[in-house]
């Protein structure tokens, strides 16, 4: 009993630290569509690795902390920033120029899908139980009941777009199992260098393809490209890895779920919606998905 009691409050700040990076990373979908309204995508997401990249350099000098030196550490870097963020990212922002914020995180929700059946397939890098199992099946249904048939009455409309989402989502999965081999550093080391990897890839396609010297960005966009790199990435990817170390990387993309129910409550305490039964039902689902998928077992 004790130790149980002992560990509760270490399962408490890991499941707000959850709940607050689905906060950031919900919020950056429509801090992506206010973006590219007058930013192409890859300068938008140049921009957001830069920014983000160059901000967390900072705070890790202030803090004392050096990045790694060696080469393997760095490939590693490289690697994981075309998973979580080169890629992803950049293909994201460009199916937003045509599909809605709404439909781009619902269809990005299902990334925990995708890393309980990397993390089966890969049994030696995770335990999977059939709790866990139970959690992604209950989120999925969560989802659907929240969001309702309406939400995908587009779906298909846009067909190339959604299927870049899916294949952002499948790299999501793909860069929270490879994550777990970043135990043992700080966990701003992996998100900076990450992301300044990134940088280094899309800055010279930026330059490249679109030009931006020749761009007139908006002040909305400029404020949510802003937003994007400070809140939703440099500060969200701290706190990503740090999940990734303690709760494990099924239990870390559980956020994912977590995103479309903050929506729908932001829009229920700011804007005066309504929610009906079924969406209830769904939040109920949604919360013990979630559960299920990041309290560690007891010992």
């Amino acid at each position: 009993m004790e130790a149980t009691i002992s560990r509760n409050p270490a399962i408490s700040i890991e499941l707000l630290l959850l709940f607050l990076l689905a906060t950031l990373w919900g919020g950056s979908y429509t801090f992506i569509k206010l973006g590219v309204a007058t930013i192409p995508p890859i300068t938008l997401i140049a921009g957001r690795t830069a920014i983000a990249g160059l901000l967390l350099l900072l705070i890790m000098r202030w803090r004392g902390v050096l990045l790694p030196a060696d080469v393997a550490t760095w490939r590693r870097f490289a690697f994981q920033a075309c998973l979580n963020s080169v890629v992803p990212w950049t293909l994201i922002a460009w199916a937003e120029r045509s599909v809605d914020a709404g439909l781009a995180t619902i269809l990005n929700s299902t990334s925990p899908i995708f890393t309980f059946l990397l993390t089966l397939a890969m049994a030696h890098r995770e335990t999977q139980t059939p709790r866990k199992l139970l959690g992604v099946v209950l989120g999925m249904a969560g989802i659907c009941l929240i969001v309702g048939v309406q939400a995908f009455e587009s779906l298909g409309r846009e067909l190339v777009a959604q299927l870049a989402i899916v294949a952002a989502t499948i790299c999501y999965a793909g860069a929270a199992v490879f994550s777990r081999g970043f135990k043992g550093l700080d966990p701003m080391a992996p998100a900076a260098g990450s992301l300044i990897c990134g940088a280094a890839v899309l800055i010279p396609f930026s330059i490249v393809m679109e030009r931006p010297w020749t761009l007139a960005p908006s002040a909305t966009s400029l404020l949510a490209l802003l937003g994007l790199a400070i809140f939703s990435t440099a500060f969200a990817l701290v706190i990503y890895f740090r999940l990734i170390d303690t709760l494990g990387s099924v239990g870390t993309t559980a956020q994912a779920y977590l995103r479309v129910p903050i929506g729908v409550a932001l829009g229920v305490l700011l804007l005066g919606e309504h929610l009906s039964a079924t969406a209830w039902a769904g939040l109920s689902c949604v919360v013990v998905g979630v559960a299920a998928m990041a309290i560690p077992p007891r010992k």
